[in-house]
């Protein structure tokens, strides 16, 4: 009883101070907002993302696929085990019973093909009849694709065209009068801006998520810059719509940056105007088309733009000129900086190979350089960017043979004479088969590496010393030679 009788006042005590705080509290709220309203500064709120929602959601679909594997049939037949099969099964089809003559010998049984799931994603409508648009590796490699609605219609899909590049593939289903998703202005996106995902997360159908842009035109090398959000993307999304609060697509939801494989607060999505560009032309011609100028490039550094009388760090150093390329036409040199490209300026270094990228092949241009302290106008024919594998025409390798490197997860050849003549490179390896690491750092069969940190390579023995010699604690920097193009891409070598 004492103990009740105690409380009770500290109790009413503690109620009359959380009401008197509570009074304060708005009090000081209402006068903030007059504070607010008499500066002019506008009062912000989360916004209520229903109505969006309710207008984009039927324009999403879930995409599974389908893929074909090999599987090696069981020695147990219609009729019962075969025992000679059996341990053909297990010893491999060479295997021979003692005694067993030639007329025994039976050729090992063919493998069978069976279709079995792949994976999901998402996707978007971008017409009344029936194109969709997804990501490149949600449906590469499959057999068989199919959609479904918001209504829970499933369609058949076939493919149009894809673009690895950009990762953008356009799909078609059967189907008239459909509502495809309004399309946004990716360059008007601005960082703190509110973002929807709409997609099918572990499979989860129409899954909403939401967040704010955290960065624009975030740079991973090669021709892409992403939206960087922290809205929750996960495996299923890919391929869904990045949704603005007018509810247009401004995105393609297209990677996480995660060590777990789920989200863990950065994803990427893939600006819409670069989407929209790939689409029109995978629709009209089942693939896209680049320009090229024939130049290696590289960053151009504080102290090197100083040494040579540039204003700021900014534009691409010509490092090599293809001997007969566009560029070499062109009269550019190396140790050019080349600064602006048909109007549009060049501040990263990584920003040219997008913009001669996006230029139609035999599109005369103007370039911009900067060279021995002056600006000079350069007039170029572009040319066009091979389509075929990575690092030219006849870059994919057929012999699996190489110097297996265990410590970047790649084996490699030396570069084959009629490609290195091709290609105008000395040296150099080409890369056969890639694992982890280099396979997560943007490494692709077909590339050929030219250097490792500052060593130029010379040879397939001479990559694996260097491999072996690298720092583990550290990444290491390889440039790689694609499409004509060159780039540095850092791997972190595998722990011994």
């Amino acid at each position: 009883m004492q103990t009740v009788s105690t409380r009770k006042p500290r109790i009413k005590r503690w109620m009359g101070s959380l009401s008197l705080g509570l009074a304060l509290g708005l009090a000081s709220g209402v006068a903030a907002a007059q504070d607010t309203q008499s500066t002019n500064v506008p009062v912000l709120s989360v916004p209520d993302f229903t109505e969006v929602v309710a207008r984009t959601e039927g324009s999403v679909v879930n995409i599974r696929t389908t893929e074909a594997v090999q599987v090696r049939p069981t020695p147990f037949g219609p009729n019962g085990p075969d025992p000679y099969e059996m341990f053909r099964w297990f010893f491999g089809p060479d295997f021979m019973p003692p005694g067993a003559g030639p007329r025994q010998r039976q050729a090992p049984p063919a493998p069978q093909e069976r279709t079995v799931p792949r994976g999901v994603g998402s996707g978007f409508i971008v017409s009344e009849d029936g194109y969709i648009v997804t990501n490149n590796h949600v449906v590469e490699g499959a057999n068989g694709i199919f959609v479904t609605m918001t209504d829970g219609k499933e369609h058949s899909a076939e493919i149009i065209g894809t673009d690895p590049r950009t990762d953008v593939a356009l799909i078609k289903i059967d189907a008239k009068g459909l509502t495809p998703m309004p399309i946004g202005d990716s360059k008007r996106l601005r960082k703190g801006q509110w973002v929807l995902a709409i997609g099918s997360p572990f499979g989860l159908d129409s899954t909403v998520t939401a967040g704010i842009i955290s960065a624009i035109n975030r740079e991973t090398g090669d021709y892409l810059p992403f939206i960087q959000t922290d809205v929750a993307v996960n495996p299923g999304n890919s391929g869904g719509p990045l949704i603005n609060l007018a509810g247009q697509a401004v995105g393609i939801n297209s990677q996480i940056i995660s060590q777990s494989g789920g989200f863990m607060g950065i994803s990427l999505a893939i600006p819409i105007d670069e989407v929209m560009r790939v689409v029109d032309q995978l629709k009209e011609h089942g693939k896209v088309t680049r320009g090229r100028i024939g130049v290696q490039i590289g960053p151009v550094s504080a102290e090197v733009a100083k040494a040579i009388g540039l204003e700021k760090a900014k534009g691409a150093m010509v490092s090599n000129v293809e001997e007969g390329g566009p560029a070499a036409k062109a009269g550019v040199r190396p140790g050019d900086v080349i600064t602006e490209f048909n109007g549009t300026e060049i501040n990263h270094w990584t920003d040219l190979p997008r913009v001669v990228g996006g230029t139609k092949p035999d599109t005369n241009a103007t370039m911009e350089v900067w060279r021995k302290g002056k600006s000079v106008d350069i007039k170029i024919n572009v040319g066009e960017l091979a389509a075929a594998n990575p690092a030219g025409p006849d870059a994919n390798p057929a012999t699996p043979e190489g110097t297996p490197t265990d410590g970047l997860g790649l084996t490699v050849t030396d570069v084959p004479e009629a490609i290195a003549s091709q290609l105008r490179i000395k040296g150099g390896v080409q890369v056969t088969q890639v694992e982890e690491p280099a396979a997560s750092a943007g490494i692709y069969p077909g590339d050929i590496i030219l250097t490792v940190n500052a060593v130029d390579v010379t040879d397939a023995k001479q990559f694996a010393r260097l491999v072996s010699e690298l720092d583990r604690s550290r990444n290491a920097a390889l440039l790689v030679l694609r499409d004509g193009q060159t780039q540095w891409i850092p791997v972190t070598p595998r722990k011994k």
